[in-house]
C-alpha cells in the first residue's frame, strides 16, 4: 500500500468534519473518493500533505510509504510535496500569479525542489507542456493569456514535472465543459501508464469513477460509508447512500455517453 489512512480525525472546534476514516490505496491504482459537497472529501485529502487550514486539529495516522506523515515538520512536508505527492486542484487558477510567466511559474516550482541547472530546468518544464498538449509558446505567456482549459492542462504540468508517486487529483473537471474534462483525465490516465503512479481522484462525477476508477469509497457526512472495487459497487451497492447516488445518475443503467467508453482496469 502507498497510503494507508488509520482512524483519521478532523475536528474543528467541537465539530467533527472527518469522523475515523480508515482506507489503503495500492500502488499504481486510480482510487475514487465520490461523495456530494460537504461530505469531507477534499478536508480528507488536504490532510494528506498537511495543508489543511490550521485551525483545523488532524488525528490518527497518514501513513504514506510505510511513514506517518503526521508527525512530519512543514519543512520534511515540503519536500515530500510536489515531488512525491502532487495535488492538481479544482480553483487551479489560484495557483497562478497573474505577473509571471508559465515559464516563471516551472522554473520556480523545480528550484524549490533543488533542481538547479537551468538548461535541466528549461527541458522539464518544455517536455512537460508537450505532455499536456501544450505548445512552446505558452512558455512565456502569462496565465491571463490562456484560457481555462489551458489553465488547468498547465497545472497538470505542474504536477507531473517531478514524476511524483502519488497524484490527488481535487475535483478538477467540475469547471471544464464535459469534452475539455475528459481530455485532463486522458493525460492522467497516460501518465498513470507511462509511470505507474498512484492516483487518488475526489470526485461526485459517476461518469468519470466508471471509466477510470479501479476502487473507491463513498463519503457522506464526514464517513466512509462504502468501499470496495468499482464494479462491486457499481453493480451491487450495499449502503443506502450509496444507491441514492447511483440512481441519481440514470445513464449508469444505459451505459457511457458517445467517447466515453469504458476503460480497461488493473
Amino acid at each position: 500500500m502507498i497510503l494507508s489512512l488509520e482512524q483519521l480525525t478532523i475536528t474543528n472546534k467541537e465539530t467533527r468534519l472527518v469522523d475515523h476514516v480508515s482506507l489503503s490505496i495500492k500502488d499504481g491504482e486510480w482510487f475514487a473518493l465520490v461523495g456530494q459537497s460537504g461530505s469531507g472529501k477534499s478536508l480528507l485529502s488536504h490532510s494528506i500533505g498537511q495543508i489543511s487550514s490550521p485551525n483545523l486539529k488532524v488525528n490518527g495516522k497518514i501513513l504514506f510509504k510505510g511513514k506517518d506523515l503526521l508527525t512530519f515538520t512543514q519543512k520534511e512536508m515540503r519536500r515530500i510535496r510536489g515531488k512525491e505527492i502532487a495535488y492538481i486542484f479544482q480553483d487551479y487558477q489560484s495557483s497562478f500569479t497573474p505577473f509571471r510567466t508559465i515559464g516563471q511559474h516551472l522554473d520556480e516550482y523545480q528550484k524549490a525542489h533543488g533542481i538547479l541547472d537551468k538548461k535541466e530546468r528549461l527541458q522539464n518544464s518544455i517536455h512537460s507542456l508537450h505532455f499536456v498538449g501544450l505548445e512552446d509558446a505558452l512558455y512565456n505567456r502569462y496565465p491571463f493569456q490562456l484560457s481555462g482549459g489551458q489553465l488547468q492542462r498547465v497545472s497538470i504540468a505542474s504536477a507531473l514535472l517531478l514524476s511524483p508517486d502519488l497524484i490527488i487529483a481535487d475535483e478538477i473537471t467540475t469547471a471544464l465543459d464535459s469534452v475539455s474534462g475528459h481530455h485532463v483525465l486522458e493525460l492522467l490516465a497516460s501518465k498513470q501508464k507511462e509511470t505507474g503512479c498512484t492516483i487518488l481522484f475526489i470526485t461526485h462525477d459517476w461518469r468519470h469513477v466508471r471509466r477510470y476508477a479501479d476502487r473507491l469509497a463513498i463519503m457522506k457526512d464526514g464517513n466512509i460509508v462504502e468501499k470496495g472495487s468499482k464494479h462491486r459497487i457499481l453493480d451491487h451497492p450495499s449502503h443506502q447512500y450509496t444507491k441514492e447516488l447511483i440512481s441519481a445518475a440514470p445513464f449508469l443503467g444505459k451505459g457511457l455517453p458517445s467517447g466515453l467508453e469504458e476503460r480497461q482496469t488493473k
